[in-house]
């Protein structure tokens, strides 16, 4: 059996190179996820991720072919408008904010218990400083609570940047946030952060990508490994499919390398 190791930015991209050499689809193949590779921080310390895909002994390379392709199962981004990138300059301004007050936040140790109403600005001082950081002079932060679940709404004419690249600056501040207002508070806060309907947008998405990928691992008899993905998403896509009887969702890895297997019940 003929074997090959390949790297890519994600796991998709390093499958798909390695499916192009060997000039075979996916169905062709075994593949290994020897590291599924690191995004980084707002792109700040990205690692390749690394496959090790083997040809099946009843496949052979062949110059040209004609059978349907598998959907690659990275494509989710494919139904939600791709998001502007920031300038480089821009970006790393973002990534030394956000890295700075996260140092800042943890090398403060304990302080004070803070009231819920404390907590609540002390955070939208906080994103509202990153978002200067990214040129941002116009954000306006509303919030609302229920229980110990914490939502804020952010708004600005360049809200687009606030999401970036697959939501990842979106998913950053929200961490930042979910740091800031637990330092103090006496009762653990699930913090939300969302700019207008994206995480709506980026849940239906999930849903019906999650049904593709479910579909294509039955129609296949064989098991699909999604890209890394923050635990709210994988927990999306759990859900999503926690009704279906032909097929089992689990989570392998270590966060945030951390991806969700779909896997028919045959």
């Amino acid at each position: 059996m003929k074997k090959i190791t390949r790297k890519g930015a994600t796991v998709d991209a390093a499958i798909k190179a390695a499916l192009q050499e060997l000039n075979v689809t996916r169905t062709d193949v075994e593949v290994e996820i020897m590291d599924a590779g690191k995004k980084g921080f707002l792109g700040f310390g990205a690692r390749d991720a690394e496959v090790a895909v083997t040809l099946k002994e009843t496949s052979k390379p062949s110059e040209k072919r004609e059978s349907a392709k598998e959907e690659p199962a990275s494509t989710v981004e494919s139904t939600i408008p791709a998001q502007p990138s920031l300038p480089p300059s821009v970006e790393e301004s973002v990534v030394e904010a956000v890295e700075l007050a996260m140092q800042t936040i943890e090398s403060e140790g304990e302080s004070p218990a803070m009231s819920d109403e404390q907590a609540i600005n002390e955070t939208k001082a906080y994103v509202t400083e990153i978002a200067k950081a990214m040129g941002i002079d116009d954000l306006v932060v509303k919030h609302e609570m229920n229980g110990k679940y914490l939502s804020f709404q952010l708004d600005s004419e360049k809200a687009a940047f606030l999401i970036g690249k697959r939501g990842q600056t979106l998913n950053a501040l929200q961490q930042l946030a979910q740091l800031v207002a637990n330092k103090s508070s006496e009762q653990f806060k699930v913090v939300r952060l969302d700019v207008g309907d994206y995480r709506e947008r980026r849940e239906q998405s999930l849903e019906q990508f999650a049904e593709r990928m479910a579909d294509q691992a039955v129609r296949n008899g064989r098991k699909v490994q999604l890209e890394p993905m923050p635990s709210y998403e994988r927990k999306v896509i759990h859900n999503a499919l926690s009704n279906r009887l032909d097929i089992e969702t689990y989570s392998e890895g270590t966060d945030p390398n951390r991806y969700l297997v779909i896997e028919p019940i045959i």
